[in-house]
């Protein structure tokens, strides 16, 4: 009896000890199950700060002065004294126009004024004579009347003279061209012996490349934008060739009117451009900063779903769940969105919002990249 009631004592403990032992290793089964169930997410701290709001558009290169060049009278072409994309200076000679039969028309006028003048001393000494005989009363004051009249005559003629070889002079001139502004010239149209005319083929073109200028267009509704962000116009403006680096310049002009069908401005900014990496004619990228959002709320941009209804982002709670947060998107720069309707510092969902439902239980993922840090944007400049 006593035996018996020995092995019933042995077996209870046993049982007692694989009780035991059973929950002690179902415990972390039952964990690694919850674990299981948990979606694995990457997340990402929404943070506060200012974010500029870029604008992009395609623009082309034009130079700021252009000037065609063209005889002020009609005349045959002697010589040509610069070479086509040579680089000139302003007042630099360009071309020189037969100019013999306009000397020829200088020296006429030059004679004729000497021969006027020459009179004009003859009289002028005639006058001097009468005048001192009428004091004698050896003379008339009709003798000296006459010759103070004919005095009158020759200084006028004299005038007429002189204003017929200013205009001489003017017209030998307009057959010595030179360029009115710094710049490259473009192809020559005309060769010694061509008959150049006011109305005919520009002779030259010449285009001013340093400093030049961007044309490009921006949607209207920026404007208000642009003009409150830079009261005094001068709203920095950047360029890219493609494979060069960025070239910053200045706006410059904005058209006083919108285009009615495209619902765009035209706009220019100016460029320094000694390195002439800037060409007229070429397309450019610009882009350039229209506004700044203060005390935005940052996220990824990925972190916002858009759904049937409104767009909202998943928000991690203290117990690892996730709650639907609906948002508005202000902008979207480089990636980063700024949104309202969300807290700063808040954890959102970055990558695995796809099965997520509103109390899901999520696990963070062990190999975190960039998307799981903090959100970052350019500074402000």
């Amino acid at each position: 009896m006593q035996q018996t009631k020995k092995y019933l004592l042995i077996g209870a403990a046993v049982l007692v000890l694989g009780g035991a032992a059973y929950m002690l290793l179902r415990a972390p089964a039952e964990q690694d199950k919850k674990l299981d169930n948990a979606q694995i997410v990457k997340t990402a701290v929404a943070e506060q700060k200012t974010i500029p709001i870029k604008v992009l558009a395609n623009g082309y290169v034009t130079a700021i002065n252009t000037v065609d060049v063209r005889p002020k009278v009609q005349n045959i072409v002697r010589t040509i004294h610069v070479k086509e994309g040579q680089f000139v200076k302003a007042g630099q000679l360009l071309f020189t126009l037969d100019e013999r039969s306009d000397q020829s028309n200088v020296a006429k006028a030059r004679a004729e004024l000497a021969a006027s003048q020459s009179d004009l001393a003859d009289a002028e000494l005639t006058l001097k004579r009468n005048e001192d005989l009428l004091a004698r009363n050896f003379v008339s004051k009709a003798v000296v009347d006459t010759s103070r009249n004919k005095v009158e005559s020759l200084r006028n003629n004299v005038k007429a003279n002189q204003a017929m070889t200013e205009s001489g002079n003017v017209a030998l001139s307009d057959n010595r061209i030179e360029a009115s502004i710094s710049g490259r010239i473009g192809m020559i149209n005309v060769h010694p012996g061509s008959l150049a005319q006011p109305s005919g083929e520009v002779m030259v073109t010449i285009s001013q490349l340093d400093p030049i200028a961007v044309s490009f267009s921006l949607p209207e509704r920026e404007l208000a934008n642009i003009t409150a962000t830079y009261p005094q116009g001068n709203a920095p403006v950047k360029v890219q060739i493609p494979g060069q680096p960025e070239v910053t310049g200045k706006l410059i002009f904005i058209d006083n009117t919108a285009d009615t069908q495209s619902g765009t401005i035209r706009m220019k900014a100016q460029f320094d451009n000694a390195s002439q990496k800037l060409w007229p004619g070429s397309f450019v990228s610009v882009n350039m900063v229209s506004r700044n959002v203060t005390n935005a709320v940052l996220v990824p941009a990925q972190a916002v779903v858009t759904g049937p209804e409104y767009k909202f982002i998943y928000v991690v709670q203290p117990d690892d769940t996730v709650k639907e947060q609906k948002i508005d998107v202000v902008a979207i720069e480089d990636g980063q969105a700024a949104v309202t309707g969300l807290a700063a510092n808040a954890r959102v969902v970055v990558e695995g919002t796809q099965n997520l439902r509103t109390g899901g239980k999520i696990s963070e993922a062990k190999d975190k990249s960039a998307a799981g840090t903090k959100a970052s944007v350019a500074p402000v400049h």
